[in-house]
């Protein structure tokens, strides 16, 4: 079995979260950005996918409603020094 990590980072103060789909370390370069407003969930989640039509990542803005807290708090935090 394989083990996968992704790396989350949140923004508190714009309320935004970022799933990474890919290695971190490696320079990701989005192609395009699918954008879904779903009224139902009163918010809105970006899917970004490469050259190749993987998918590389998700935005989720109104993070803090959307996303578990157990996940916000152990994101990298990108709205404090050193974060």
């Amino acid at each position: 079995m394989t083990v996968v990590n992704m790396k989350v980072t949140y923004d508190q103060k714009a309320n935004a979260a970022y799933i990474y789909f890919i290695d971190p370390q490696v320079v990701m370069s989005v192609a395009r950005t699918y954008l879904c407003d779903p009224v139902e969930v009163d918010g809105m989640i970006n899917l970004d996918f490469d050259a190749h039509d993987r998918l590389v990542g998700v935005e989720v803005l109104a993070a803090s409603s959307k996303l578990p807290k157990y996940l916000l708090d152990s994101a990298e935090r990108l709205d404090v020094e050193g974060g």
